[in-house]
């Protein structure tokens, strides 16, 4: 893995964009696993895939990006150029505009409630933006928009290693969620729904961003934001937002299963383990649907 840091992109942009040379290129203070980013300047940022399995999201982002965003309400880091790879970096890597507003996680006193709203609403107009020249969802987005049983070996091997959760519970929410398959005309999934890639400003929601899984498909792997942030009544309002047949929040809940499993048993990027904990007992004791 290269090691990515301030010296090199700055050096990439002198020698690619040497137009933007003399502004000045910090770390994000928090970074994603797939990308490393840094800002540049006040008005533009740089990402940069930290390893070859994500790179196909550079290109896949600038063609899909430009048009989901006139067909969204809340802003999308719409590319506004790609450098090439060279010598010290061997991937192609982006520029785009600086989205104001903090990431979810950094926002202190939200209205929860409200923004479970503004979250599913947004979400719906995700999913009936026209799909024309989307990218079928498949190795890219990491199965994100497949069915979830593509996961089920995981499911299964996480099961069989851990120890101190209720198993039984496990496997009927697993075998509800594979019972059922997306029947609706297939759709935008943005693939990674979490609070570092969703931007507040105002206390409201005001941007997506790292849209390295998005694709076409069955939109319920976006769901599990449902167990894994919102609790009780927010809950709800998100999923009274969103919509959509009890068939997908069940999937919706497997594929949330699926990461708090594979996550604690060791097998996924790296995670808290008391989260994922956390995570399982709401997937657990909290269905939404019946």
């Amino acid at each position: 893995m290269t090691d990515i840091t301030t010296s090199l992109v700055t050096a990439l942009i002198a020698e690619q964009f040497p137009g933007w040379a003399d502004l000045a290129v910090t770390p994000v203070p928090r970074q994603g696993w797939d990308n490393r980013t840094f800002r540049l300047g006040e008005h533009l940022t740089v990402r940069l895939p930290s390893a070859g399995a994500y790179v196909a999201a550079v290109e896949k982002e600038d063609r899909c990006l430009p048009g989901l965003a006139h067909h969204l309400p809340v802003a999308v880091p719409v590319p506004v150029a790609t450098g090439r790879p060279t010598p010290d970096y061997p991937h192609p890597w982006s520029i785009r505009r600086w989205l104001p507003g903090d990431t979810l996680e950094a926002t202190a006193g939200l209205d929860r409630v409200q923004f479970a709203t503004d979250l599913g609403t947004v979400l719906t107009e995700l999913y009936e933006s026209p799909t024309e020249g989307g990218p079928a969802a498949g190795r890219h987005s990491f199965f994100r928009g497949c069915h979830p049983s593509v996961y089920g070996d995981e499911v299964q091997t996480a099961l069989d290693l851990l120890e101190g959760i209720d198993a039984a519970a496990c496997r009927a929410v697993w075998a509800r969620a594979c019972a059922s398959a997306w029947a609706a005309r297939p759709s935008w999934f943005h693939g990674d729904i979490a609070p570092g890639n969703l931007l507040v400003q105002d206390g409201r929601l005001s941007a997506l961003i790292d849209f390295g899984t998005c694709g076409v498909g069955d939109p319920a792997s976006d769901l599990q934001i449902a167990w894994t942030y919102f609790q009780g009544a927010e809950r709800r309002s998100f999923r009274e937002a969103v919509g959509l047949d009890e068939d997908t929040w069940h999937r919706a809940r497997g594929w949330a299963l699926w990461k708090a499993l594979v996550t604690m048993a060791g097998m996924s990027s790296p995670g808290h383990d008391d989260v994922q904990r956390r995570n399982l007992t709401a997937i657990l004791e909290d269905p939404i649907v019946h």
